[in-house]
C-alpha cells in the first residue's frame, strides 16, 4: 500500500480531494485543529507577557501583624509569582503533544525571556536593599508606657534680720520634718545655721505639688563656692560645689613716702593684700613705729578669674620688704597636710610666738613709761603698756595663740580681754568699744584672730587700745621685749620647700634689679 504524504499547497489545490480516504481526512483535520488551537493559545501568552517591563521600584503594601496598612511600605518590583506562572504554562503544553519544533521554539524563547526578567528583578532588589520601614512601635497604645519627668520650679528667699533656717522653711511652706532632716546633716550645713541678712537661699520644688517637697536647696557662699543640699532616697545630702577658677600670677612694688597703706594704694594693691603684707612682716617690723621714707617692698601674688573676670585677690606667694636698709624676705609654702605658712629663704618661720602690734594702721599715742603722769588722774602713775590710737571700731587682734583668761569690765581699763599664752606669757587689751561675739572665758583664740573692737571705755580721753605684755606676771615693754620664734620648717619638707621656693626667689631678684635700674635712671 502506497503511503500518502503532504503536498505543498502550491502544487495541490485541495488537500481534501475525493481521492483521499475518509480516515486520512479525519486525521489531517484533527492535526490541523490542534495546530491552530496551539498557535492561538501561544499567541495569547506571548501577547500577555510581551508588555514593557517596568524595572522601577514600587511601594507595595505587605501584610504585617498588628501594623496598619498605611504604615507598611515595601520596596520591590514585579512579583516573582508572575514568573512562576509563566513557567508553569510553558511546561503545561508538552512538545510531544505539539508534535512540531515550531511550537517548542516559542516556548523556549519565552522561558529565556522570563529568566532574564528574574535576573533583572534580582539586581533591582540588591540595589534597593529591600527592607521594611516601620515608623511606629509594633506595640499597641495600651502596651506603651510614657514616662514624664516632673517640672521643677525655683523660689528665691532673701534672708532678713532675725531669720533662721526654721523660720525660712515655714515661710516657703515646708514642715518641721524637712527642717529637722536638713539640720541633722551637721557640720556640712554650718553656713545654713549661721545665715546673715542679705544672703539668698534658693529652694527647688516640684511644680504645683501640694504639700511641698524640697528637692534642692542652694546657698551661694562666694562667686566660686555654693552649698548644695540635694534630696535623696532616705533624706538629704549636702555638698560644697566649687567652680574652677583661673589663677594668674601678678607682681607689684612700692616705696614708702608716708605710710604703708598709701604706698600700697599707689601700687594698686587691694586692702586685703596690704593687710596680708603687714601681717607677714609684722613680726620683724612695727609698721606704726619703724617705717621710714624710701623703705620699699616687692611682692608676687595671685589673682583669681572666673569667666574672664577678676573675682578676688589670691595669696601672696613671695614678698620682700626693706626697712631701714635691712631686707626681709618671705616665701609661702604649703605642706602635704595642706597647711600654709611663710618662711625665710633658709626655712625659718616668719611667724614668731607673738606679733608686736595688735592693731593695724594705727599710731602710737603713748609708749611704755614707768614714770608717766596719768592724763586724767593727774598723778604720777606708771604706764605699763603701749597705747595705739585709731578710729572707734578698728579690729583688735590677738598677738599670739592663747586662752581667754578674762573678758569683761576691769576698772579704769573699761572693757578688757586678758589672754594667757602657755602659762608664761599674758597679754592685756583694754578700752574696747565691744567684744567679738563668742569670746568668753576659757575659749581658745588663734594669733591674728579678732577678739574685740577699739573704743574709749574706762578712763580714756579718746579712742585707743591699751596693750600690755607680761612675762611671769611682770610688765615688759611690748616694743622691745624679745619675742620667741615659732617652730621652723620640718626637716622632711626641706627639699620640697627648696625646690618650690627657688623660682619665686629668682623672680624676686629680677624684680628688685629692675626696680633699682629704674630708680638709677636719670
Amino acid at each position: 500500500m502506497k503511503r500518502n504524504r503532504l503536498i505543498p499547497s502550491s502544487k495541490q489545490a485541495n488537500i481534501f480531494s475525493n481521492k483521499t480516504s475518509p480516515f486520512i481526512k479525519g486525521r489531517r483535520f484533527l492535526t490541523l485543529s490542534l495546530l491552530t488551537f496551539s498557535a492561538i493559545f501561544i499567541t495569547g501568552i506571548v501577547l500577555a507577557t510581551s508588555k514593557p517591563i517596568d524595572t522601577s521600584l514600587k511601594s507595595t503594601i505587605i501584610d504585617l501583624p498588628h501594623l496598619p496598612a498605611d504604615m507598611q511600605t515595601l520596596s520591590t518590583i514585579s512579583s516573582k509569582i508572575e514568573h512562576e506562572q509563566v513557567k508553569t504554562l510553558a511546561t503545561f503544553i508538552s512538545p510531544s503533544i505539539m508534535g512540531s519544533e515550531a511550537i517548542i521554539q516559542p516556548l523556549q524563547s519565552l522561558e529565556t525571556h522570563t529568566q532574564e526578567l528574574a535576573a533583572i528583578e534580582q539586581r533591582a532588589i540588591t540595589q534597593a536593599d529591600l527592607h521594611v520601614v516601620i515608623t511606629e512601635p509594633l506595640l499597641s497604645t495600651a502596651d506603651q508606657q510614657v514616662i514624664v519627668e516632673p517640672t521643677l520650679d525655683w523660689q528665691d528667699v532673701t534672708v532678713k534680720s532675725g531669720d533662721n533656717l526654721s523660720l525660712i522653711f515655714q515661710r516657703v511652706g515646708l514642715g518641721a520634718s524637712d527642717t529637722y532632716k536638713v539640720a541633722k546633716l551637721g557640720k556640712e550645713i554650718k553656713p545654713l545655721l549661721n545665715l546673715r541678712p542679705g544672703q539668698i537661699l534658693r529652694f527647688r520644688f516640684i511644680a504645683k505639688q501640694e504639700p511641698k517637697s524640697l528637692q534642692q536647696l542652694q546657698l551661694v557662699l562666694s562667686p566660686i563656692k555654693t552649698l548644695n543640699v540635694q534630696s535623696i532616697t532616705d533624706g538629704y545630702q549636702a555638698k560644697l560645689l566649687t567652680r574652677e577658677v583661673n589663677v594668674r600670677q601678678k607682681n607689684a612694688s612700692g616705696t614708702i613716702e608716708s605710710s604703708l597703706f598709701e604706698a600700697g594704694m599707689a601700687a594698686k594693691l587691694s586692702d586685703k593684700l596690704i593687710m596680708e603684707l603687714a601681717y607677714i612682716f609684722g613680726w620683724d617690723i612695727d609698721f606704726a613705729l619703724d617705717l621710714r621714707q624710701q623703705d620699699h617692698f616687692t611682692l608676687i601674688y595671685e589673682e583669681e578669674y572666673l569667666d574672664g573676670d577678676k573675682i578676688a585677690d589670691g595669696q601672696i606667694l613671695a614678698a620682700e620688704f626693706t626697712n631701714r636698709g635691712k631686707t626681709y624676705r618671705a616665701v609661702r609654702y604649703t605642706n602635704e597636710e595642706g597647711e600654709s605658712h611663710y618662711f625665710t629663704p633658709k626655712g625659718d618661720s616668719m611667724r614668731k610666738a607673738f606679733s608686736r602690734t595688735p592693731v593695724h594702721f594705727s599710731r602710737i599715742s603713748s609708749k611704755f613709761n614707768p614714770n608717766r603722769k596719768h592724763p586724767i588722774l593727774k598723778t604720777s602713775r606708771p604706764h605699763q603698756g603701749v597705747d595705739y590710737a585709731a578710729a572707734t571700731g578698728t579690729p583688735i587682734l590677738a598677738t599670739g595663740d592663747g586662752k581667754v583668761n578674762f573678758v569683761g569690765r576691769k576698772g579704769g581699763y573699761g572693757r578688757t580681754v586678758v589672754l594667757s599664752h602657755g602659762g608664761k606669757y599674758t597679754t592685756l587689751y583694754a578700752h574696747m568699744s565691744k567684744f567679738k561675739r563668742g569670746i568668753k572665758r576659757g575659749s581658745r583664740v588663734k594669733q591674728g584672730e579678732v577678739i574685740g573692737y577699739l573704743g574709749m571705755s574706762g578712763l580714756a580721753t579718746g579712742p585707743h587700745l591699751h596693750y600690755e605684755f607680761r612675762v611671769h606676771g611682770v610688765h615688759r615693754n611690748p616694743l622691745t621685749v624679745a619675742l620667741p620664734k615659732a617652730e621652723a620648717l620640718a626637716k622632711k619638707y626641706s627639699h620640697d620647700f627648696k625646690q618650690k621656693s627657688q623660682a619665686l626667689l629668682a623672680k624676686l631678684n629680677n624684680l628688685s634689679e629692675t626696680r633699682l635700674a629704674v630708680n638709677e635712671t636719670p
